[in-house]
């Protein structure tokens, strides 16, 4: 059986590693090292590939994937952080038409994803091991700040209830691009998928595994 290939970007810092797939956004995960950061994207494809298929895209066997690496840069502070900071050079390759309507549904399935689980998860997650964690109403109103701040990133300055902000940021992404930053800033069309993605889909997961088990 030939093996379906996904292209993989690295942000590497000293501490933490990011495995992004480079032509799914919001699918990215991290580790310690480049290695554990592949592997921990390979673990997450069974829960990508129902945000692929919302998006109403055709999402390849989860146990029929290899994993090339395709670029590889250095990290930052953002990066110990946790969060896939770099903009790459993937990310700066033309969008035509089609896939910026592919960005822009991907996008949208991944707001949808954790829409969805915010309405099937209680108020009170289970705390970290030092007994931390933001609840569930803390974690939605953090994802919209942090929705909010991506929109103005974008160039979108609209005080408006969310779902006027994500109309607003679907929109930009869904015109075509010749790789440039958005608004003559620092974010690219991919770039800025990626990162808003990624964001609303690391919520949701984090929400499913702090759910105390029904029983």
């Amino acid at each position: 059986m030939t093996k379906k290939r996904i292209a993989v970007s690295i942000e590497a810092a000293s501490k933490k590693a990011f495995a992004t797939a480079v032509d799914w956004p919001g699918w990215s995960r991290s580790g310690k090292t480049e290695e554990l950061a592949v592997h921990a994207l390979a673990d997450y494809a069974d829960r990508y590939s129902p945000v692929a298929k919302l998006a109403g895209e055709e999402f390849p066997r989860t146990h029929g994937l290899d994993f090339e690496v395709v670029e590889r840069q250095g990290g930052g502070g953002g990066t110990e952080f946790g969060v896939p900071s770099n903009v790459t050079k993937q990310d700066r390759r033309r969008v035509t038409s089609a896939q910026a309507d592919r960005l822009a549904r991907l996008v949208e399935a991944a707001w949808k994803t954790f829409e969805n689980v915010v309405a099937g998860a209680p108020e009170e997650l289970r705390k970290g091991p030092r007994g931390g964690g933001r609840n569930t109403s803390k974690m939605v109103a953090h994802v919209v700040e942090a929705d909010e701040a991506y929109a103005r990133e974008m160039g979108i300055k609209l005080k408006a209830p969310i779902a006027e902000v994500r109309a607003a940021v679907l929109e930009v992404l869904r015109q075509p691009s010749d790789g440039s930053p958005i608004a003559d800033r620092r974010w690219t069309h991919r770039y800025a998928a990626h990162r808003i993605a990624w964001h609303a889909l690391d919520h949701a997961w984090e929400i499913e595994d702090r759910t105390e088990p029904a029983g």
